[in-house]
């Protein structure tokens, strides 16, 4: 049992909305902290025809039988016109629900009622490291960190079968074009450009689309939840940097699998790139689920000197290495954005098992880095 980050901490005084990428464990989160909860799950065929039928019978079933705080149901986007029964529910019997999804696409699509303010907006991501016991940093960077991708001794059929079913259908639908075909390629596209600056012109060339038709590929997948932009940093700089965003996919093992990459073994480039994948997105995790919501961007600049992460604006620079043997050449972008910024802290994080102090710049190995990030030492 995986015991997770994401505990619901306003959910004493307010409704939410929870938000998921299928297969993060949601449902397992719900019914775990919740176990007494008046539950509605919109999978059960029963249930959803009943209610899809009839929205006003989870008014009526509710206010008739002693309903348990907070209600659950699961699955909302199924059926939006529920929202309306809610949100009365809500304003006119304070009950507080928790509604959860897969992405609010849906929803915003159809023009559904969102409870006018009266619920929070929280989101489940993949297992963090802090999550997983005995964590092994090979098996999340060649399995990814979904729960039953995680554990699966071969987890390749359980991704073909998540990307087949899940992007492959569901997410084309919400791009609402018929050509699957073009839509796959973008999805390749989309995972070279994983962890790199976006190029939307090079990508619509290779697609044979237009740019603004990849804009509203790369919106889908962001809203969809299955990808996310990391902006670029660009606080009053003297030096000319690049403004485009770079693109990650929302769970490592999914951009591995789209770019059929082989095993990752530590020390490759393939093992660089995914190390960077994963402090990112423990980096976005911590971010949302300690309530502290900073921001996170990159920094390069128009003569390629870069650094990985800057956090917030505490101006927190962390460059990311998957290298045991870290040399001079490797601080020069930290150093560089420290002539241009007022830095708080410079951090370099690799497989290097040992901490070190360079000058100004922290040299962490990711363990220690992930138990200070989680434990507030890093930014609080």
């Amino acid at each position: 049992m995986y015991i997770r980050k994401q505990t619901f901490r306003e959910i004493g005084k307010e409704s939410t909305f929870l938000w998921g990428a299928r297969q993060t464990g949601k449902s397992t989160l719900l019914q775990t902290l919740f176990p007494e909860s008046t539950y509605f799950d919109l999978l059960l065929f029963d249930v959803y025809e009943r209610l899809q039928k009839n929205p006003s019978l989870m008014r009526e079933t509710i206010l008739a039988s002693g309903y348990k705080s907070p209600v659950i149901v699961d699955e909302i986007q199924r059926i939006p016109a529920l929202l309306n029964e809610i949100h009365w529910l809500i304003a006119n019997k304070n009950i507080r629900f928790i509604l959860s999804g897969s992405s609010p696409r849906k929803i915003v699509r159809s023009g559904a009622n969102l409870l006018g303010g009266r619920a929070l907006r929280s989101e489940l991501y993949p297992l963090i490291y802090k999550e997983i016991p005995d964590f092994d940093l090979i098996r999340a960077l060649n399995h990814g960190l979904l729960p039953r991708h995680y554990l699966s001794e071969d987890p390749r059929p359980l991704i073909s079968a998540y990307i087949g079913s899940y992007l492959q259908d569901e997410i084309v639908a919400e791009a609402r074009t018929r050509n699957i075909q073009t839509f796959s390629k973008f999805l390749e596209s989309a995972a070279f450009s994983n962890g790199e600056v976006v190029n939307f012109s090079n990508i619509a060339t290779d697609c044979g689309v237009s740019a603004p038709t990849i804009r509203e590929y790369f919106y889908i997948l962001e809203e969809t939840l299955i990808g996310r932009f990391l902006p670029s940093y660009r606080r009053k700089p003297k030096r000319r940097v690049i403004q485009s965003p770079k693109f990650f996919m929302f769970d490592i093992a999914i951009a591995n699998y789209l770019l059929k990459r082989g095993a990752i073994e530590t020390g490759s480039e393939l093992f660089g790139r995914s190390f960077e994948h994963f402090i990112y997105h423990e980096l976005h995790t911590h971010s949302r689920y300690s309530g502290l919501q900073y921001e996170i961007s990159y920094w390069r600049t128009a003569s390629q000197i870069e650094i990985d992460f800057v956090l917030g604006e505490n101006e927190i620079g962390i460059e990311v290495k998957g290298s045991q043997q870290i040399t001079p050449r490797h601080l020069k972008g930290l150093k560089s954005f420290a002539e241009e910024y007022r830095v708080r802290k410079l951090i370099l994080v690799s497989t290097d098992p040992y901490p070190r102090q360079v000058g100004n710049v922290s040299l962490m190995p990711w363990n220690l880095f992930l138990d200070k990030l989680w434990g507030g030492e890093i930014i609080s």
